[in-house]
């Protein structure tokens, strides 16, 4: 049975040297949507330290998702620019293909 998604890409902004209190609830509610094997990623923003491997290191290790490599973390400064927003596109590119890849099998 296919289910409605293809994906999951999470991105969440470090504050005070953690994850939001939502995307920590989310991710303990991920747990019940059996998402083994697919397509995830994510990305986020940092002023000064990024956290964001608290988010991928259960998506990975956790739910068995097939992750998009590196996570995309930027400094806040950083998502303006060119090469920040050049950057971001082909974050999404990646992510496109994987999913291609995976609706090829």
């Amino acid at each position: 049975k296919r289910q409605g998604y293809d994906a999951v890409v999470l991105g969440c902004p470090t504050y005070y040297d953690d994850l939001i209190s939502s995307i920590k609830w989310f991710l303990l509610e991920m747990r019940k949507a059996g998402l083994k094997g697919k397509v995830g990623a994510v990305f986020g923003s940092y002023g000064w330290k990024a956290v964001l491997e608290h988010m991928y290191a259960p998506m990975k290790n956790i739910f068995e998702m097939d992750m998009v490599d590196p996570i995309l973390k930027k400094k806040m400064t950083e998502l303006i620019t060119e090469e920040g927003k050049r950057e971001c596109k082909e974050f999404g590119k990646q992510i496109a293909e994987r999913i291609k890849q995976q609706q090829a099998k």
